[in-house]
C-alpha cells in the first residue's frame, strides 16, 4: 500500500532534502573554518477552515471524514485537534485558517456568542485568519467585538468574565466601506499597523484609489528571518448569505481584484512571500481521499488560478471539502490550491523554503499534506478541561427537554426538495407569527436547517425521543429573528420561482424553501424559469395573482439571502420571536410530534 509520504502533493518537485540549502563562505585570513550561510529557510504553515464552534466532537457525518485510504474515520473535536497541532508543530511553524471558525455553532460556543471558540482558537496558537459569511452572521459591529474585546451588548459578559477579544488577526482585503467615516478612519489605521507603518504615503495613495479596508488586508509574520504576508479574502457571495441590516455599511469586491491590491501592498513593504486564505472554494467528488485533487472547478479555481502570479498558494474554506490541488498562476507557475474539510476535521500542513535573499517562496519546495484529525491520539488534557467548563456554564440550558418526538425527523431533502424537519420548523413559524404578525404561510431556507432530530438519548441522558433545548438550538443555531412581509400572489410565485437556476438571480443551484404545510404548489423540472410553478394553492384554496398573502420567513430571507430577492418587494414587515424561541414554543405546544410527511411540492418533468 502505498504510504501517506508518497501520497503528499509535491507541486514541482520533491523537497530537495530535509535541510537547509547551505552555501559556504569563503575561509577568512589566519585559516578560521568557513561558515555555512543557509540560501533558504523552511516554513510550515498548519491551516484550519469552517470550524464553526465545533468545540465537541462534531456527531454523524459530520464527525467522520474519509482518509487516504478509502477508510470512513471519526474526526475532529477541539481537544483532538489541539493534540494533532501538536505533533505537526515543530519551531518553523505557523498557524492559520480560513474563515467560518464562528458561526452556526453548536450551543457550546454559540451560548456565549462563540466567545469560546474564539479563545480556544487562541489557545492553539492560530495567528491570522480570513474572514468567512458566517463571522458577519452578527453583523459588523459583532465582529469588531469579537476581536477587539469587550462584553455583549445586550447579553452582557459570559460565565467567564469580560471579553479580552481574539489573540489572532481576522483579514478581509475584499470588504470595504461603502463611504468614508468614523469606522473607516479606525479601520485605515489597523491597515497601516498592519503593514509595520513603512512607506505610509504610498500605501495612503493606493488604498485612497482602492476603498477603505473595513477589516485588515494583510497580515506580516515573521519566520527564520524572512517575512510571511497572509491576504484574508472572503466570498463576493457574502450579502446573499448573512442577514444585510448587520452588513449594510459595507461593499464586497471581487476576490481577484481585492487579492492584487493586497499582493501589491506587501510588495510595497518588502513581502515576497505571498499566501492567500480565501473563504470560497470548489465541490469535489465524494468519496475521495483528502490528498486528491478531484474538484469541480468553480469559484475557488477562479480565484486560485487568476489572482497575481505574486501570489505563492492558495489556502481555501467555505465548501467544506478537502483537497490539494496545483493549478497554474496568469504566468504559467505552478501553485498550491488547498481546502481542508470542515468542523476541524483535517488539518492541512503545508512545507516550503523561502530563498533568504529574495524573500520569496521556492515553489518547487512546497509539500502538501491534508491530515485527519483523528480520535485515536490521546486528546489534549488543557484543552479537554477547558471545554469540560465550558460545558458546564450551558449545560442548564442545553440539557432542558422541550418536547418528544415519535421517531427521527431528518433534514435530507425529499425528491421534491422538502425535508421533514424543514416542514416542521416552518410550521413553527407559522404558528409563533399568526397572532400578531397574522401569517398566513411560512416558507424556511433549507441551509438553516443545520442538522436532524436525532431519535436516541444524548449522553445527557433524557431519554429516546426527548428533545433539548440544545438539541433543537443545533438544528437552528442562527439566531435569526422570524419575520412577516406582504407579498401579493404573482410575488410569491416570483419567490418560488427564485428557487431555481436560470433567474435574473443568478440562483448557483436549485434551493427549494421549506413550505408550511398548508402550502401546496407544483414545479415543472424542464420549464422554463418563470413558468415553473403552478397551481399554488394556501389551504386548498387557488392563489391568486392580485391577492395579497402575509408570508412568514426569518430575517435572513425576508432581506433577500440566498438570492430570493423576491422577498424585498415585501411590505408591511412585522418582526416576532427568534427562530429558536419559534421552535421550542412549538414543542411546548405540540409536546409529541410525528415526523411530518414532505409531500407539499409535486414535481412534474
Amino acid at each position: 500500500m502505498m504510504s501517506r509520504s508518497l501520497q503528499r502533493l509535491v507541486l514541482a518537485g520533491a523537497l530537495a532534502g530535509v535541510g537547509l540549502a547551505l552555501a559556504t563562505v569563503p575561509a577568512e585570513a589566519g585559516g578560521k573554518p568557513a561558515e555555512p550561510v543557509a540560501k533558504t529557510v523552511p516554513v510550515r504553515l498548519l491551516s484550519l477552515n469552517d470550524f464553526h464552534g465545533n468545540l465537541e466532537p462534531p456527531t454523524g457525518s459530520s464527525g467522520r471524514m474519509v482518509d487516504e485510504n478509502g477508510a470512513t474515520v471519526d474526526a475532529g473535536g477541539a481537544a483532538y485537534i489541539a493534540t494533532h497541532l501538536k505533533q505537526l508543530s515543530d519551531k518553523n511553524t505557523l498557524k492559520v485558517a480560513q474563515g467560518d471558525l464562528i458561526g452556526a455553532s453548536p450551543l457550546l460556543s454559540a451560548a456565549y456568542h462563540d466567545e469560546p471558540s474564539v479563545e480556544f482558537l487562541g489557545k492553539i496558537g492560530i495567528t491570522a485568519s480570513a474572514v468567512g459569511n458566517h463571522e458577519f452572521d452578527e453583523g459588523y459591529s459583532e465582529l469588531r467585538r469579537i476581536m477587539h474585546g469587550g462584553c455583549h451588548p445586550v447579553d452582557g459578559c459570559s460565565p467567564a468574565g469580560e471579553w479580552k477579544g481574539a489573540d489572532y488577526s481576522y483579514l478581509g482585503a475584499n470588504v470595504i466601506f461603502k463611504r468614508p467615516g468614523a469606522a473607516s478612519a479606525q479601520a485605515e489605521k489597523e491597515t497601516l499597523a498592519a503593514l509595520g507603518g513603512q512607506n505610509t504615503a504610498a500605501l495612503r495613495g493606493l488604498l485612497k484609489n482602492y476603498g477603505i479596508p473595513a477589516l485588515p488586508p494583510v497580515a506580516i509574520r515573521w519566520m527564520n528571518g524572512v517575512p510571511i504576508g497572509f491576504i484574508g479574502l472572503v466570498t463576493q457571495t457574502t450579502p446573499n448569505i448573512v442577514t444585510a441590516e448587520g452588513i449594510k455599511d459595507l461593499e464586497f469586491i471581487d476576490e481577484v481584484k481585492a487579492a492584487n491590491v493586497a499582493s501589491k501592498l506587501l510588495k510595497l513593504v518588502g513581502v515576497k512571500a505571498q499566501v492567500v486564505l480565501v473563504h470560497e472554494g470548489d465541490q469535489v467528488t465524494a468519496g475521495q481521499s483528502p490528498d486528491a485533487c478531484a474538484t469541480q472547478p468553480g469559484a475557488g479555481n477562479r480565484i486560485a488560478t487568476q489572482v497575481d502570479a505574486e501570489i505563492d498558494m492558495i489556502l481555501s474554506g467555505h465548501s467544506h471539502q478537502a483537497y490539494l490541488c496545483k493549478v497554474s498562476d496568469p504566468k504559467g507557475g505552478t501553485r498550491l490550491y488547498s481546502q481542508g474539510g470542515s468542523f476541524g476535521r483535517v488539518i492541512t500542513k503545508v512545507d516550503f523554503q523561502v530563498d533568504v535573499r529574495t524573500r520569496d517562496v521556492v515553489r518547487s519546495s512546497v509539500v502538501a499534506d491534508n491530515q485527519i484529525v483523528t480520535r485515536t491520539v490521546t486528546p489534549d488534557k488543557e484543552i479537554s478541561d477547558f471545554v469540560v467548563e465550558r460545558q458546564k456554564d450551558v449545560a442548564s440550558v442545553a440539557d432542558k427537554p422541550i418536547g418528544r418526538i415519535t421517531a427521527e425527523i431528518t433534514n435530507a431533502a425529499s425528491a421534491s426538495g422538502e425535508s421533514p424537519l424543514g416542514n416542521l420548523i416552518a410550521d413553527g413559524q407559522l404558528a409563533a407569527t399568526r397572532t400578531g404578525g397574522n401569517a398566513q404561510v411560512a416558507l424556511m431556507n433549507p441551509g438553516g436547517v443545520r442538522a436532524p432530530l436525532t431519535y436516541p438519548g444524548s449522553p445527557a441522558k433524557e431519554g429516546d425521543g426527548v428533545v433539548t433545548y440544545g438539541e433543537a438550538f443545533t438544528v437552528q443555531p442562527f439566531n435569526n429573528l422570524v419575520q412577516v412581509v406582504t407579498l401579493t400572489g404573482a410575488q410569491l410565485k416570483t419567490v418560488l420561482e427564485q428557487q431555481f437556476t436560470g433567474g435574473p438571480n443568478n440562483q448557483a443551484f436549485t434551493k427549494i424553501l421549506q413550505p408550511s404545510s398548508n402550502l401546496t404548489y407544483t414545479y415543472s423540472t424542464g420549464a422554463a424559469w418563470g413558468s415553473k410553478v403552478s397551481n399554488l394553492k394556501i389551504d386548498g384554496a387557488d392563489v391568486t395573482d392580485t391577492q395579497t398573502i402575509r408570508v412568514a420567513a426569518n430575517n435572513f430571507l425576508v432581506g433577500g439571502g440566498d438570492a430570493f430577492l423576491g422577498f424585498k418587494d415585501g411590505t408591511d414587515l412585522w418582526s416576532g420571536p427568534l427562530d429558536i424561541d419559534a421552535f421550542a414554543a412549538y414543542f411546548a405546544a405540540n409536546p409529541s410530534i410525528t415526523p411530518p410527511a414532505p409531500t407539499h411540492i409535486t414535481v412534474t418533468p
